[in-house]
């Protein structure tokens, strides 16, 4: 699949990969400033922002998109960045393509099974009536009655779309998501290792990763550094821009 994406900045290639719901621009300001140092590549994976929609949702297909891409932009090596979904994406990625990446930096994700928990965000897309949608503030009243959290629902609504005929709808294909949500939570299975220079960067009020997970973390990734943003919840990148792009920019340059 030939995913969406822009590249900002000259250097080394830094692949950097959303979370489910999310989009490639989550990452726009912190592109900017990665991009004063490397060739930043901001990718909408698929069923996501304006990449192609596939029924097919799964970490192996992920995979293969985000090769297909280095390999149509000649990338024999990136470094590869990847928060919570994009995250596993990019564990996957480096177990199976050891050799496609440079460093690799992972962002509130552990390699465990996570049991799906996103419920409430699939009630706030199903709470507003796109057919018969508006405005946006619409858009957001409509799904108040569902999300009492103003920045949950700003996050959601970013997938809102405005068609050439002036109705709604949603970017990203709702339905694939949903009904393969399962798969977003699988883990790292078996033996499998990335032995090269990885970063798993832990938010500090975030329970994606606590001290248990370290273990395993080191199994798969044995030349791992974890560390932990302070203050910071799942959306590190959102909550903490300044200190996550620090922390990146220090391993890269490392």
């Amino acid at each position: 699949m030939k995913l969406n994406f822009r590249t900002i900045g000259q250097g080394e290639p830094l692949i950097v990969m959303h979370g489910v719901f999310g989009s490639s621009d989550n990452w726009q300001t912190l592109g900017k400033v990665f991009a004063e140092t490397y060739k930043v590549y901001l990718v909408d994976l698929r069923n996501h922002g304006n990449s192609p929609h596939s029924d097919d949702f799964n970490y192996e297909v992920m995979v293969e998109d985000v090769i297909e891409l280095m390999d149509d932009e000649s990338l024999t090596k990136a470094h590869i960045l990847g928060h919570s979904m994009g995250g596993k994406v990019a564990m996957h990625l480096s177990t199976k393509y050891a050799k496609r990446v440079n460093k690799l930096i992972i962002v509130d994700i552990a390699p465990k099974y996570y049991a799906p928990h996103h419920q409430q965000i699939f009630d706030g897309f199903h709470s507003v009536d796109i057919a018969n949608l508006e405005n946006r503030k619409d858009a957001d009243e409509q799904m108040a009655r569902v999300i009492s959290n103003f920045g949950v629902r700003q996050f959601i609504l970013k997938n809102l779309d405005r068609k050439k005929d002036g109705s709604f709808q949603w970017k990203l294909n709702l339905n694939a998501i949903e009904h393969a949500i399962e798969n977003v939570g699988e883990g790292i299975e078996g033996d499998v290792n990335f032995d090269g220079t990885s970063l798993f960067i832990a938010g500090g009020k975030s329970d994606y990763i606590t001290s248990d997970d370290h273990e395993l973390i080191r199994k798969h990734f044995p030349n791992a550094t974890i560390v932990t943003i302070k203050d910071a919840g799942h959306w590190v990148h959102a909550e903490k821009p300044n200190e996550l792009g620090e922390t990146v920019i220090e391993f890269l340059m490392a």
